[in-house]
């Protein structure tokens, strides 16, 4: 990629009269053919109009463009991180990668502390984390190598505990990993006690977000700890037969189960024990990670004397949580914004309010302010509880509401940023009809937002974080439930007499990273950071 960081000596005199609207489609991408993609399927009025009409660009959100590895798909962390710093920040699975080369991993105190404690109880080294190689919060690449550096050390008990995927990679991947760990176990000519422990799909087993549902951190728990589940198995792939003849096709909803030998858990996590999460995400860690370190702990019982912590030592792959830095010991030290938009406005007495529902209220607010919930001054964050139920039996979500309360408190300030999901989370089911519900909710409901930014005499851009919803299906016609490499859009809706004022520049590697600059402009600022991406824009 080429850099196109911006010249402190940029410059705009942009002034609306309203307020500027960043209107995020989450998961929406663009694709020319219509086959598998429910957002040109979809009847979506207001959005062909405007790019019809409106200037607009297409970003580049995949890949190194948000700092991942070339060929990764983008996802909602990296793509928030990206839109809301103005900064191509390496993380996700090239941060990690670069540790794992390095060797710097294995020098960590984290790493240092699992292992030591391991060896000096005589205990069992856990592992947990998103089983898969979608690379989006986990990489079974990682999981191998810790292992294998494992058994290097002398560690003679692993149990891995798997949060099986099925939404990075295609629906029914499983046991596709389970032979893979399988496999890798067996090269080892000691024939160690490696083995599966406990499993479930992530949306119902360890790997909440947000607070949504602390039921299925209770059921990762329960299994892992307790040794409690609904379904008892000899073995993972057993589990995965059993659940298959049942008829379950999403394996992101395959039910909690714990294998078992002679009637007793092979691998109940135990005082004295070692457990490292793996993933590198946050967002579907933090909670097991609290689970795990919290002392005071309110959210479900532990089934401990007293709901104690247990004497383990957890390890994240990573800080899941950049202000209260949980978990305390982290594999790989976490990457570092500076100079995100939040503060830059906040600094220029800009008033900002970021509003979505739970399921993306970390992102447009933590992961947008370079993975931080310090609010700037002036900024204020507003949240819309989202459904509990499979959003593809509510495929228009909450857009409706996260509108309302918008068009409630838009007069009151001059940036405001919304999310809608529907792009992403009903695009993780891989059905056309419901990822055609879902384009169709969120093109009315930004119908309803023009009209209003209209009235205020305001501008509205739109764009996504990634791609999704516009492959549903393959080519074929099976479903794909993972995000896509292709590019967002971007659309400039301003019926204003600035729109005369302002011309896009043909920059060669447009992208997220160009996005914070773009819209410091349009609310009428220049002198930005140095770390900062140009604008996609210049006066006329």
């Amino acid at each position: 990629m080429s850099n196109n960081r911006i010249d402190s000596s940029v410059s705009s005199k942009l002034a609306y009269k309203g307020p500027v609207v960043l209107a995020i489609m989450d998961g929406v991408g663009l694709k020319n053919t219509a086959i598998g993609n429910a957002f040109a399927q979809a009847k979506t009025d207001f959005l062909d109009y405007c790019m019809q009409k409106y200037p607009w660009l297409a970003l580049d959100a995949a890949g190194e463009a948000v700092g991942v590895l070339p060929g990764d798909m983008g996802n909602s962390e990296v793509g928030h991180n990206t839109l809301g710093t103005g900064q191509i920040v390496k993380q996700g699975a090239a941060r990690i990668d670069e540790a794992f080369k390095t060797g710097e991993i294995w020098q960590s105190p984290a790493w240092r502390g699992a292992i030591d404690d391991v060896k000096k109880n005589g205990s069992t080294l856990h592992f947990a984390g998103i089983f898969s190689d979608g690379h989006v919060h986990s990489s079974f690449d990682h999981l191998e190598q810790m292992i294998t550096h494992a058994h290097d050390e002398g560690v003679k008990h692993i149990r891995v505990h798997a949060v099986i995927d099925g939404r990075d990679v295609p629906p029914e991947s499983e046991p596709k990993y389970i032979d893979r760990f399988e496999s890798f176990v067996k090269s080892f000519p000691d024939n160690p006690d490696y083995e599966i422990a406990s499993g479930g799909g992530r949306m119902i087993f360890v790997a909440d977000r947000y607070e949504s549902n602390w039921e299925t951190v209770k059921a990762g728990w329960d299994a892992m700890v307790l040794g409690k589940a609904p379904y008892y198995f000899p073995s993972a792939r057993e589990a995965i037969s059993s659940f298959r003849e049942a008829g379950h096709k999403q394996d992101q909803y395959i039910p909690p189960f714990v294998i078992r030998e002679n009637g007793h858990p092979v691998g109940q996590v135990k005082d004295g024990d070692s457990f490292i999460y793996f993933d590198f995400r946050a967002d579907r860690a933090i909670e097991i990670a609290q689970a795990f370190t919290y002392n005071d702990f309110p959210y479900f019982d532990r089934g401990t004397e007293g709901n104690r912590r247990l004497n383990v030592y957890f390890a994240g792959m990573t800080e899941y949580n950049s202000d209260t830095h949980v978990p305390e010991h982290q594999l790989v030290q976490p990457v570092e914004f500076h100079d995100p938009l939040n503060t830059f406005l906040g600094e220029h007495g800009i008033s900002q309010l970021a509003v979505a529902e739970t399921v993306k209220f970390g992102h447009v607010t933590y992961y947008f302010n370079g993975n931080s919930y310090d609010k700037a001054s002036g900024e204020e964050h507003l949240e819309i509880k989202s459904y509990t139920e499979p959003l593809n039996t509510r495929p228009w979500l909450k857009s409706a509401e996260t509108t309302d309360l918008v068009l409630e408190n838009l007069e009151k300030y001059r940036f405001v940023r919304v999310n809608y999901p529907g792009g992403d989370m009903v695009g993780h089911f891989g059905e056309m009809q419901s990822g055609v519900v879902a384009m169709e909710a969120i093109d009315l409901q930004l119908r309803r937002l023009a009209e209003k930014v209209d009235e205020l005499g305001g501008c509205m851009l739109i764009t996504a974080d990634h791609g999704n919803i516009e492959e549903v299906t393959t080519l074929d016609g099976k479903p794909k439930t993972s995000h896509t490499l292709n590019p967002v859009p971007f659309i400039f809706y301003d019926n204003t007499e600035n729109a005369k004022r302002y011309r896009l520049l043909n920059l060669p590697d447009a992208g997220l990273a160009n996005v914070a600059a773009t819209v410091a402009t349009m609310l009428g600022q220049s002198g930005f950071p140095a770390s900062w991406h140009k604008p996609l824009i210049e006066l006329t």
